[in-house]
């Protein structure tokens, strides 16, 4: 049985007509005639909430922020001042002490500028380097003021300094020493709170000799240094030991090593014999002396003694330079370097190993030394100053 036909229910379809246009929404009475409509942004924030995005903040917050700004800002203004201040000082003391090179402004303190303009300073460090003093340098010179009081007619036109208290510190270093004092070859090292070591060589006549000797330092007064020199002595090689000085130990005098080996030469030992002063300084009995300059065998029994090293020691050969340099020459020693050994007293020798000096002389104020003591690197010098100004 066949199906029954299926017929459609629903409207004919012109495949030629034109699709109808969908209705414009109507605009909503309440935007009115003069109001345009715009379609809703969906953009994420809008340059209104990023123009805004402190305007949340506290006001204290915002405030203090600020603050710490300005704060910074002061601080780094006061920074600037106190360095162009230091600067200045720097080169003004430069100028003044006819300095090599400037000497370190530190300005201690803060805020600097409040200091400034009350006209008082809480403490003010300077550090000089290199400072000639008479015949070394000092290496370096550092000095506290505290509380120090500006004179002037404001803050821009500081005419000078009125210091109440300073303390300060002075090295005098071995190695500047060494290398001022150099001429000689001598070295200074420190060996106690209050003794230096010298040793080295001084030239003498073209010949070097070997010098030792203690320096002793101490305070002359309130305002110097003062150097004792002891134990001063020179070696002529192995031969002979020279002590300046007038005492019967002093002189120039054989050495141990050189008067055992005169023993052992019977021509030496006749030239030495046959000075009638040599004879009584070694306190040798004179008929002794004439036995044995006739007989050998006594002139052997006499060397060959267990006293006469010592006895030969005794004699003080300078005193033998102008009369009998012939007996000087024997015994080998060169006619040039005694003479200018008996030129070189103490006194001379002493002041080329010194190492004293004076403060100097201030206009106003009282500068003087508090302590002096010897350090590994050299002389350490503390001062103390009141009642101190300078400038104009």
């Amino acid at each position: 049985m066949r199906a029954p036909h299926h017929i459609s229910t629903q409207p004919y379809a012109d495949p030629y007509a034109v699709p109808a246009v969908p209705a414009v929404p109507e605009v909503p009475e309440a935007l009115g005639e003069d109001e345009s409509w715009s379609p809703p942004q969906h953009r994420r924030g809008g340059r209104r909430r990023r123009r805004g995005r402190f305007a949340g903040l506290p006001f204290a917050l915002k405030a203090v922020v600020g603050l710490s700004v300005l704060a910074a800002f002061l601080a780094l203004g006061d920074r600037w001042a106190v360095l162009y201040a230091e600067q200045r000082a720097a080169d003004a003391l430069k100028d003044r002490m006819k300095l090599s090179a400037a000497p370190e402004v530190k300005i201690g303190g803060f805020p600097f500028l409040s200091q400034l303009v009350g006209g008082r300073l809480d403490s003010v460090k300077v550090t000089v380097p290199d400072v000639a003093a008479d015949r070394v340098t000092l290496a370096s010179v550092s000095a506290t003021a505290q509380d120090v009081t500006l004179e002037g007619d404001g803050p821009t036109s500081v005419s000078g300094a009125r210091i109440p208290e300073l303390r300060g510190d002075v090295l005098l270093s071995f190695a500047d020493m060494n290398r001022e004092l150099g001429a000689s070859q001598v070295t200074f090292t420190g060996a106690d709170r209050d003794r230096i070591l010298a040793r080295g060589t001084l030239p003498v006549a073209g010949h070097d000799l070997r010098l030792r000797a203690d320096v002793r330092i101490g305070r002359d007064g309130d305002q110097g240094i003062a150097t004792t020199i002891g134990g001063m002595r020179l070696n002529v090689g192995d031969l002979a030991t020279y002590r300046p000085g007038v005492r019967a130990s002093e002189g120039l005098h054989l050495t141990p090593k050189s008067a055992a080996g005169l023993a052992r030469e019977t021509r030496k030992v006749r030239a030495l014999l046959g000075v009638p002063s040599v004879v009584r300084t070694m306190g040798v009995p004179d008929t002794t002396v004439r036995e044995a300059l006739r007989n050998d065998d006594k002139l052997a029994g006499l060397t060959g003694s267990r006293d006469f090293v010592h006895q030969a020691m005794r004699v003080n050969l300078l005193d033998l330079t102008l009369a009998h340099p012939e007996v000087l020459d024997r015994l080998g020693f060169d006619p040039a370097l005694l003479d200018a050994l008996s030129r070189l007293t103490r006194p001379v020798l002493s002041d080329q190993l010194s190492l004293g000096f004076q403060l100097p002389e201030l206009p106003r104020g009282e500068l003087r030394l508090r302590d002096v003591r010897v350090e590994k690197d050299g002389i350490r010098v503390r001062l103390a100053g009141q009642g101190l100004a300078f400038g104009d």
